[in-house]
């Protein structure tokens, strides 16, 4: 896995393999990022990454100067790597938490502009997360959730912006 833009680009990361994870392809990270930088200033951005596994998405982020990267995920080996990724990076405003998503989010009392979330297929909590964080105060008012999902998987239309499909995957682009 390397990171495909920006300040950290072509670093390779070397994540553990104990932790389960899909990684979003080179090709659909550098597709979306293409969408986000036409859309929005990423480095005016507070993100959150939530299912971040092994951070793949987090670095992107950070790699392209948002100013605050937070990453979520539940596998005890996963926050750990994120964070010693980070420090390599020298990326300061980078901070992973071991956690469940949901027991997050009602935990959480930060607010970000953008959130991304790539849960496992099949998942039955994603259009409770979805709602959670679209009606909560997690996300802020004109914030983005991008939302990576199976192709056949249809999370919910209500404040859906956009879908883009690649292969097997789509993001669906959720405006609060």
């Amino acid at each position: 896995m390397r990171i495909v833009s920006g300040k950290f680009r072509g670093h390779s990361i070397h994540a553990p393999k104990n932790i389960p994870a899909r990684p979003t392809t080179d090709r659909s990270k550098e597709s979306l990022f293409n969408i986000l930088q036409n859309r929005l200033n990423l480095e005016e951005q507070r993100v959150l990454d939530l299912f971040s596994g092994t951070g793949n998405m987090a670095y992107e982020f950070a790699s392209r100067g948002a100013t605050l990267v937070h990453a979520v995920d539940q596998h005890a080996a996963a926050a750990p790597f994120i964070n010693e990724t980070f420090a390599k990076l020298g990326y300061e405003q980078g901070k992973a938490f071991r956690s469940g998503v949901m027991p997050f989010l009602k935990r959480c009392r930060e607010s970000y502009s953008l959130i991304f979330a790539d849960p496992p297929y099949g998942w039955n909590g994603t259009s409770d997360m979805k709602d959670r964080i679209l009606s909560g105060e997690i996300l802020e008012p004109g914030g983005l959730l991008i939302l990576e999902h199976a192709v056949q998987f249809e999370p919910g239309t209500e404040q859906l912006e956009d879908r883009r499909v690649y292969g097997q995957s789509a993001f669906s682009f959720y405006q609060k």
